[in-house]
């Protein structure tokens, strides 16, 4: 069975840093498209940032410059690098991975990691 395991999480003071870590295990052929989402409270999930395989990726506007997404395929894991963190970061981070298991490809998802910054 596929699962998406987050770390990295916590508290931190305005203009901090926090680095999150999601690791894939399970059996599974290829880990295609992998990323974060975030879900602050009363907004809809939106898109953080994502990246390929072949390591091109993609951020949303809010933290283009400030966060960096990054991946190790041999770990199968994705790192997400956040800096000058503002208070309007501050929501439940979640990882997804599109993963090939048997030649069917799936989304899955993190149980979540809340991420805290203060004023």
């Amino acid at each position: 069975q596929v699962q998406l395991v987050e770390s990295g999480g916590g508290l931190v003071q305005a203009g901090g840093s926090l680095r999150l870590a999601c690791v894939a295990s399970g059996r599974m052929s290829t880990i295609g498209t992998m990323g974060w989402y975030r879900q602050a409270p009363g907004k809809q999930r939106e898109l953080v940032a994502s990246i390929i395989y072949g390591g091109s990726t993609k951020y949303a506007d809010t933290v283009k410059g400030r966060f960096t997404i990054s991946r190790d395929n041999a770990k199968k894991t994705v790192y997400l690098q956040m800096n000058s963190l503002e208070p309007e970061d501050t929501a439940v981070y979640y990882c997804y991975a599109r993963i090939w298991v048997g030649g069917v490809s799936q989304d899955y998802w993190g149980q979540g990691t809340q991420v805290t910054v203060s004023s």
